[in-house]
């Protein structure tokens, strides 16, 4: 039950404590363990000064049943083939409990993209989409921006992919700039969920959001966007962090005041303003709700004992290990999923992919309108489970994507 669990045992842990929960079929449990292809690709690049360096690519694609495979792009050096089935793992169950017609997917390419000049992120871009080509395409797979990639890193892609088809195919990818047609609001997307989910889960508890103080581990554009909606809605953000540390003020922080990861890297610790504490430190505030926005595998077996909050939303994909779940429940602390939480990123992106196939482009208020049903029809259905079953909220939400998944194959059946 250690800490050093790898994205895919904490992905497979979590669909057999679903499946107890179910009656369906074991063959059907067996398959999902398993993706149905992973693609591992040799990218060289020449890089500015004339040398060629060669990195390792992958896309996994675990489970179609429902719908094309849907997921993001990372560019990191930690990025494995395991990983990328894990999270392509969550990303099934992602968008079954969205009840999105897409199935998982996810990849990315082995390498420190702050080392890489703008020049040659492009040429890593267009090389890795050249080499992926054969698997992705709007009714085959549809990849995002993940860490280390962004709407620019998204737009190469199309292009790349759009040059070599002979038309331009904007329904490849999601998360594009809007000029080449990205869908508005579909960066705020993942924040903007997690602010709804976290409004929602005080709504269940019966707590005033005015008088909710709320800790947001990251300051990025999910845990930026999160941050400032609640803040907005009346809630006390007490405490925001990046790379470099953590800004604790118990009287609450002006969310708009502090720049967010995209408008000035690195700059929350450099503001004058609440004492200075460390990451660590903040994860064990005395808050109602923590929102970990940051990293995967922050709240562990070593500090899940530590945590004072009394609700918590998670922000990141995986931010909690599978020890640290058993013993936050084991103190009733509700820790509200990240397929759940923070699904806003991929129901934006299917917004995004129907504006491309059918070339029509929606307004702002409709994207947050429609994102605002998704949110609460999926956070009704898990609620549900939850309320008719002693189960955690983790549980519950995959309870949700398990039953729906496995519907899929029922209906569809094993090919020969």
């Amino acid at each position: 039950m250690g800490d050093s669990e790898s994205a895919v045992q904490t992905a497979r842990r979590q669909l057999q404590h679903a499946a107890e929960h179910l009656d369906i079929d074991p063959n059907i449990v067996e398959r999902l363990k398993y993706p149905k292809k992973v693609q591992e690709v040799t990218v060289p690049i020449e890089r500015d000064e004339g040398t060629v360096e060669v990195f390792t690519g992958y896309r996994a694609q675990h489970d179609s049943v429902r719908g094309p495979y849907k997921g993001g792009l990372r560019y990191h050096p930690d990025v494995t083939r395991n990983e990328c089935v894990g999270l392509s793992m969550w990303m099934t169950w992602k968008c079954a409990v969205m009840d999105l017609p897409f199935g998982g997917a996810k990849g990315g390419v082995a390498v420190n993209s702050k080392n890489l000049s703008h020049a040659e992120k492009e040429r890593l871009t267009r090389r890795f989409t050249e080499e992926i080509r054969d698997i992705i395409g709007p009714t085959k797979d549809i990849p995002a921006p993940d860490m280390g990639t962004d709407p620019q890193t998204m737009a190469w892609l199309m292009d790349a992919y759009s040059m070599q088809e002979g038309e331009t195919i904007p329904g490849v990818v999601t998360g594009k700039p809007p000029a080449v047609g990205g869908s508005k609001g579909r960066e705020s997307a993942p924040g903007r969920s997690v602010a709804i989910i976290t409004r929602e889960a005080l709504k269940y508890y019966e707590r005033d959001i005015a008088e909710t103080t709320v800790a947001v581990q990251g300051y990025g554009s999910v845990a930026a966007n999160a941050a400032r909606l609640l803040d907005d809605w009346g809630a006390t953000i007490v405490a925001v962090s990046d790379v470099n540390g953590a800004l604790y003020e118990p009287d609450g922080l002006d969310t708009y005041a502090i720049p967010s990861h995209d408008e000035e890297p690195e700059a929350v610790t450099r503001q004058n303003v609440g004492e200075l504490i460390t990451n660590e430190e903040l994860l064990e505030l005395d808050v109602d709700v923590l929102v970990p926005a940051a990293l995967g595998n922050v709240l562990t077996e070593d500090n899940a004992g530590d945590i004072e909050a009394d609700i918590i939303v998670e922000g990141a994909n995986g931010p909690t290990t599978s020890a640290a779940s058993d013993i936050l429940a084991e103190r009733e602390v509700s820790v509200i999923p990240d397929i759940l939480a923070n699904a806003g990123g991929v129901t934006v992106s299917y917004f995004e992919w129907l504006q491309d196939i059918n070339r029509r482009a929606w307004s702002l208020e409709r994207v947050h309108n429609e994102l605002e049903e998704e949110m609460l029809s999926a956070w009704t259905v898990v609620r549900e489970e939850y309320d008719a079953r002693d189960v955690t909220w983790r549980n519950a939400a995959y309870i949700v994507a398990l039953s729906r998944i496995a519907d899929g194959h029922d209906a569809r059946g094993l090919w020969p």
